[in-house]
């Protein structure tokens, strides 16, 4: 049986003041660790960015001083310093300061739209900082009050200060005792201040910090000014991205009287992106509602468009081929927004999604409409993405499919018996026939055996979902282990040696170029780590009682018969293939590794020497037949004498 405990009044805490916040910190800034302490920042800088967008500020200056100490100041109205009614006896700047839920931002009066909407930010930094002083400039007089951990420890001073000087300054030191730790990321601080002067354009803000606190490149002192906002932020960024066109899609609309959004989106050719948003200046990483009308609106439009103007496949395009691919900036102001929680990550808001979702797609559908040839190329591109992440999509399958039944043994490949990759051989053949050959041959620690029926397919210029379609393609990449493309590991090919052992004839040299093209286009690493080789079969037995010799082209064949069997005819035997030759002969001739000769597959690493290789590649491989017709003319003998 369990104790009986009492359970009364007297069990009931009471935390008064701002005690709840040093209590339970995470509640109101997500947590104690470098992510809250940078989140102090965000709502003492929040309470001065307000004051710019309201219209009562113009500047704002900060300073991360060698002390631990953050200084943040505006030239605002000031915190109100006079007698509050419902507390006779106390200013309202003391009320901020040590009072939840005590603000301007309840009422639309002082503030149409506002960042530090729940009137807890100031009193929470108050209430986690070991030191904190307020000053306030206002009438020709100076306010200044000091706290420490949320509790006034001197009473409001007032002094004389100049007649224009205007605003609030906020120096605080967060408490050791709360966090992880104290120490700022001067990094993490220039792209916050720099992206608040981007989202409230025309303000300056004036960021430094004490050089000893440096660590990296960033600048210990910039003003901020971006005349135009977003669109002067996304033009800097351009210089490191390859747009695939300049001209952006951008809004800048009114929601209501008090209300605006203002979006910009930049289109890229490679996968770079970002997408970012704010709600009210404040940044919203989970998104929420003004993204979601965003991706709603603008794929609406793109469908819209595609079906009016009867855009083949436009109906595989998803949201995801055109966000992953641009840089994305949503900026809202709004009156009364609903965040997930204190620390307004996500924007849940129903309604403003709806009317979001409705002005993108019409204003993106006249912003197609309105550049046709822009149109053309952004959907021609989107759809020939959506193409590809369905290949993609089959190419993972495979992938999952191999790491799943990796101890299965694909299609006919028989396997060696070390466990380890040292020393070890995968040998790719042509057919049943010559697999047969190879297998009695092998090596059974160290030499695996793979038979492909066929030619596989020229994968140079066919898309990823024939590839993944393909049975043969399919066993080579269970067999090797290592995946393709992005997803290529070297780490995980699972042979020491790619062996290609084809027939020595023009079939088994097509067969050898169709897979040296797979690995080159999908593999390239095993090439560039000189793993991959071609084995050397002969074509030619030349034999006279014990005295046997082996040729591999006809030259070598004349050049042995006229050196070696001068006054004698000896007996000629040409191999048609692999899978005709006898074991112990393939296995001395072709894959013992102390007679075999094996050719090295590499490629020159110079600029000039890879231009070249793809440019071979394409000629041979690719899709325009001039090419290879070409190369034959240039490079073919031709013999006057045919026989036929």
């Amino acid at each position: 049986m369990s104790k009986k405990t009492n359970y009364s009044a007297k069990n009931i805490e009471v935390l008064e003041g701002l005690e709840p916040v040093r209590k339970r910190p995470g509640m109101y800034i997500g947590s104690t660790n470098e992510q809250g302490l940078h989140h102090l920042v965000n709502e003492v800088l929040d309470n001065s960015i307000d004051e710019v967008v309201a219209g009562h500020a113009s500047e704002v200056a900060f300073h991360y001083k060698k002390d631990g100490s953050i200084k943040i100041r505006d030239d605002g109205r000031g915190i109100p310093i006079d007698f509050h009614p419902k507390f006779k006896n106390k200013r309202a700047l003391e009320i901020v300061l040590s009072t939840l839920h005590a603000g301007g931002k309840f009422d639309n009066n002082s503030y149409k739209t506002s960042g530090g909407l729940h009137g807890v930010g100031i009193s929470v930094v108050n209430a986690l900082s070991s030191h904190l002083q307020v000053i306030v400039f206002k009438s020709g007089k100076k306010y200044s009050q000091i706290y420490a951990k949320g509790k006034a420890k001197t009473k409001i001073k007032i002094e004389k200060c100049k007649k224009n000087e205007k605003g609030t300054e906020i120096n605080f030191i967060p408490d050791e005792s709360i966090f992880e730790t104290t120490q700022f990321s001067p990094k993490k601080l220039y792209e916050f201040i720099k992206m608040k002067a981007v989202l409230v354009s025309g303000t300056s803000i004036e960021f430094k910090v004490d050089k000893e606190l440096i660590k990296d490149s960033t600048p210990n002192f910039e003003k901020f000014h971006f005349k135009n906002g977003i669109a002067d932020f996304l033009d800097n960024n351009s210089k490191n991205s390859n747009r695939l066109f300049d001209k952006k899609f951008s809004i800048i609309k009114k929601i209501n009287e008090n209300e605006k959004c203002e979006i910009f989106t930049c289109f890229n050719q490679n996968e770079k992106s970002s997408f970012i948003s704010f709600c009210n200046t404040i940044e919203t990483p989970d998104g929420g509602s003004h993204e979601n009308g965003f991706k709603n609106g603008i794929l609406k439009a793109i469908k819209l468009y595609g079906q009016k103007n009867q855009i083949a496949k436009i109906s595989n395009i998803n949201i995801n081929d055109l966000s992953d691919y641009s840089d994305i900036v949503i900026s809202i102001f709004i009156n009364e927004p609903s965040f997930e929680g204190q620390t307004k990550k996500r924007i849940i808001m129903p309604k403003l999604q709806k009317h979001l979702e409705n002005l993108i797609q019409n204003e993106f559908v006249l912003w197609l409409n309105s550049n046709k040839k822009i149109a053309k190329t952004l959907l021609e591109t989107l759809i020939e993405r959506s193409l590809l992440r369905t290949d993609l999509t089959k190419i993972k399958e495979l992938e999952r499919k191999s790491i799943k039944e990796r101890n299965k043994l694909p299609g006919k490949l028989v396997d060696c018996s070390s466990k380890g990759i040292e020393g070890t051989e995968l040998f790719i053949v042509e057919g049943d026939s010559a697999g047969g050959s190879a297998k009695q041959a092998r090596d059974r620690e160290l030499q695996a055996i793979l038979p492909l029926r066929g030619k596989i397919l020229n994968v140079f210029s066919v898309s990823l979902s024939k590839i993944a379609d393909n049975n043969e393609i399919q066993n080579l990449i269970q067999s090797l282990g290592c995946g393709i493309g992005k997803n290529f590991d070297l780490a995980k090919l699972r042979y020491e040696k790619v062996i290609l052992m084809t027939d020595a004839d023009v079939d088994g040299s097509h067969i050898a170029t169709l897979l040296i093209t797979f690995i080159y286009k999908y593999m390239r690493p095993i090439i560039d780590n000189n793993r991959l080789f071609l084995a050397m079969p002969p074509l030619f037995k030349i034999q006279h009682k014990e005295k046997i010799f082996y040729a591999y082209d006809e030259n070598e064949k004349d050049k042995i018969i006229k050196s070696e069997f001068k006054k004698i005819i000896p007996t000629l035997s040409r191999y048609k293939g692999l899978g005709e030759m006898p074991a112990d002969q393939l296995k001395s001739t072709t894959m013992n590794p102390e007679k075999r000769k094996l050719l090295n597959v590499n490629i020159k690493q110079g600029k000039k020497e890879l231009k070249e290789t793809e440019k071979l590649f394409e000629s041979l491989m690719g899709k325009k037949a001039e090419y290879r017709f070409k190369f034959i003319q240039e490079n073919a003998n031709f013999t006057n004498q045919i026989d036929i």
